[in-house]
C-alpha cells in the first residue's frame, strides 16, 4: 500500500502529541524535546488561544524557544507574562525586531547622508534595550533599510558599517547582540539594501564587533542566492541567529525544496545551540496544519 507524505507527516505529529502532557508552569513537559531550538512564533499554533497559551502548546510539542517580531511593540505587562511563561518552560526568546524599514514609503536611506534617520534608527536601538532584559532576549533583528538612490554603493555600505558600529555599542554593555537580516529582492522586498548572507558577512567584518552579526533567513537566502550550506560555512564566524521557511511559499520544512533535513545535520555538526526561528506560516489551515508543522520540525530533526 502506498503511502502519501501527508499521512506519515500527520503520523508523526500523532506520534510526539501522544506524550505530550499539559505544560503547567513548573512542570516539564514529557514530549520528546528537539534536538535544536526552533522558535515557534504567535500564529504557529493559532488554534490553540491566545499567546500565553500558545507557548505552553509549544512547550508541550517539545519545542524549547520562542520568537516574537512584535514583541516590542507589545504592553509591557504582556512583555512580563511571556518572559514569565518562557521561563517557566525553560523556553529561550528568540529575536525581536528593533528596527523595521517603512515598506510602503521604501525608507530609511540609511547609507545616505540624512542624519535624522540614523538617528532615529539608533533611537529605535536604545528603545529595545529594555524589551531585551524583559523578554530574556540576547539576539535584536535591525533590517538596514534601503538602498539609497545615486549613491554609490561602496559609500552606502561604509555608512552603515559605520552606523552599525555606533549601533552595536549601544546594545554590548547590556550583552546583546544585533542580528541583520539580509531579504530578498526578487519576491518580496525589491530595494532593500541588505540582499545576501555575503553582503551581511561585510558588514559585520567591517563593524568588527561581537554586537554586530547576521541573521541568517533560509526562506530569503535561496530565493536571492542559493548555495545554502556552502554559504553558511564561508559566513559562519559572523551568522548568529537563523530562520526556517520552505521556497515556494514560506511554509514549514518539507512543504518546498529546501533539504532542510541537510541543513540540521550540518547545524548539528557544528553543535550549534543558538536559536533557528520557524519564520513562516502553515501549509494547510487550522489544526490539521498545526499538526503538520509539529511532524515536518519532527522528520528534519530525527536525522
Amino acid at each position: 500500500m502506498i503511502t502519501s507524505r501527508r499521512h506519515l507527516l500527520a503520523a508523526g505529529a500523532a506520534a510526539s502529541m501522544t506524550l505530550a502532557v499539559s505544560a503547567t508552569p513548573g512542570r516539564t513537559s514529557n514530549a520528546a524535546r528537539f534536538s535544536l531550538a526552533y522558535a515557534p512564533h504567535e500564529g504557529s499554533f493559532a488554534s490553540r488561544g491566545d499567546v500565553l497559551e500558545q507557548i505552553a502548546f509549544a512547550a508541550d510539542q517539545g519545542f524549547t524557544a520562542w520568537e516574537d517580531n512584535k514583541a516590542r511593540d507589545r504592553p509591557i505587562a504582556q512583555q512580563a507574562q511571556m518572559a514569565k511563561a518562557l521561563a517557566q518552560r525553560n523556553m529561550k526568546m528568540g529575536v525581536f525586531v528593533a528596527s523595521m524599514p517603512k515598506w510602503g514609503q521604501s525608507r530609511p536611506w540609511l547609507g545616505s547622508d540624512d542624519g535624522s534617520e540614523r538617528e532615529s534608527f539608533l533611537a529605535d536601538i536604545a528603545a529595545s534595550v529594555e524589551v531585551a532584559k524583559r523578554l530574556a532576549a540576547s539576539c535584536i533583528t535591525v533590517v538596514p533599510g534601503f538602498l539609497a538612490p545615486r549613491i554609490p554603493l561602496d559609500i552606502q555600505t561604509a555608512r552603515i558599517i559605520d552606523l552599525m558600529r555606533r549601533a552595536g555599542d549601544i546594545v554590548a554593555p547590556h550583552n546583546l547582540v544585533l542580528v541583520m537580516e539580509p531579504l530578498n529582492t526578487l519576491t518580496d522586498h525589491p530595494g532593500v539594501y541588505l540582499q545576501t548572507i555575503a553582503q551581511g558577512f561585510a558588514v559585520a567584518r567591517g563593524v568588527n564587533s561581537p554586537s554586530v552579526k547576521i541573521l541568517a533567513d533560509l526562506y530569503h537566502a535561496q530565493i536571492q542566492a542559493g548555495n545554502l550550506i556552502p554559504t553558511l560555512e564561508a559566513c559562519w564566524s559572523e551568522i548568529a541567529y537563523l530562520q526556517f521557511g520552505d521556497n515556494p511559499g514560506r511554509k514549514e520544512p518539507t512543504s518546498g525544496e529546501i533539504n532542510y533535513a541537510a541543513i540540521v545535520r550540518w547545524l548539528r555538526a557544528r553543535s550549534f545551540t543558538g536559536v533557528i526561528g520557524m519564520e513562516h506560516g502553515n501549509s494547510l489551515p487550522g489544526r490539521e496544519g498545526e499538526d503538520r508543522v509539529v511532524a515536518a520540525y519532527r522528520e528534519i530533526d530525527r536525522v
